[in-house]
């Protein structure tokens, strides 16, 4: 429901006065509103008046007293396109400020794509870049480490080989291989560390030994004992053992060790006269050293899989 008129209640109030240039934008936007009024009055000639009548009867229906100079200027004000918003015209700095204006629209996008270089940036500097710049002083420090704990020649010249093979890989600007140079010292590192007994498997649920025939001489048999590394603690081990059927070296914990018939016939009688293995145990890997000391003959040549 509409609210009363001040003629209509007969109640009489005062409206906040309005300065001549709000009074004149507002008859504008008064008559852009009536766009059919307007349009008729305007186009007819000698009825001008009546419309400017009109617009005071209007103002006054809401309690404002408006001047006719005020509704005079109004009325010229429209015919000349006052107080009508005006675009820019299109150009760089146009398009800076629409493209200001829309920020919160495409911001959340460039925002999270700024974020996401950013982590991407951050993730190959710290998983490629930095530790690349430490590839020297990590190989000559790996070296370094082995060479304080080899107990003989051999890790020490294998230390050396793999020190100058990192050495040129990064002269050649060729981190990768310098990378694997690196691990492969860590890898000698970790062998000479170790230290464990050799023992055959000596469990009634377990194999002690196998033997297989060469795909190269049917008519041969190779035979093999089956140990596992066990520590001074008693823990079974994972030691790094080459398969010489694969060429694979293989992080396992119990492996076949290549031996003559004899030893393997020998190591087969004692477990059958009463299920245990007597003298289990067939060799020794001290720290320092690559190689076990062997207390059965045995080629070296070992299986990881039967």
């Amino acid at each position: 429901m509409s609210e009363p008129t001040a003629a209509a209640s007969g109640a009489s109030f005062e409206k906040p006065p309005l300065d001549d240039v709000m009074l004149a934008m507002d008859v504008v936007d008064t008559l852009r509103r009536r766009e059919r009024l307007v349009a008729r009055e305007l186009d007819e000639a000698g009825r001008e008046a009546d419309l400017k009548q009109r617009l005071k009867g209007i103002y006054a229906q809401q309690g404002i007293d408006v001047p006719d100079h005020v509704i005079e200027q109004g009325v010229a004000a429209l015919k000349e396109d006052r107080f009508t918003y005006q675009p820019a015209p299109s150009g760089f700095a146009r398009r800076l400020a629409m493209i200001y204006a829309s920020r919160r629209r495409w911001g959340k996008w460039v925002g999270g794509g700024l974020v996401a270089a950013l982590l991407a940036w951050a993730a190959n500097y710290f998983v490629f870049v930095a530790p690349d710049k430490t590839l020297p002083e990590d190989l000559n420090g790996h070296y370094e480490e082995v060479v304080a704990i080899a107990a003989s020649d051999k890790p020490r010249s294998r230390a050396q080989q793999l020190l100058n093979a990192g050495n040129a890989a990064l002269r050649d600007e060729d981190t990768q291989a310098a990378r694997e140079a690196l691990a492969q010292l860590e890898r000698l590192r970790a062998v000479l560390q170790q230290e464990y007994s050799i023992q055959i498997v000596n469990r009634p649920d377990a194999r002690s030994g196998v033997w297989r025939i060469p795909d190269v001489n049917e008519a041969a048999k190779n035979y093999y004992i089956i140990v596992e590394a066990v520590s001074a603690s008693g823990e079974r081990l994972q030691v790094p053992i080459r398969n010489e059927e694969t060429g694979e070296v293989e992080q396992v914990s119990r492996w076949g060790l290549r031996v003559e018939r004899p030893t393997f016939e020998a190591v087969a009688r004692d477990k059958q006269d009463d299920g245990i293995i007597q003298n289990d145990r067939f060799g020794l890997k001290r720290a320092g050293y690559l190689d076990p000391e062997y207390a059965l003959p045995t080629s070296g040549g070992a299986i990881t899989q039967w």
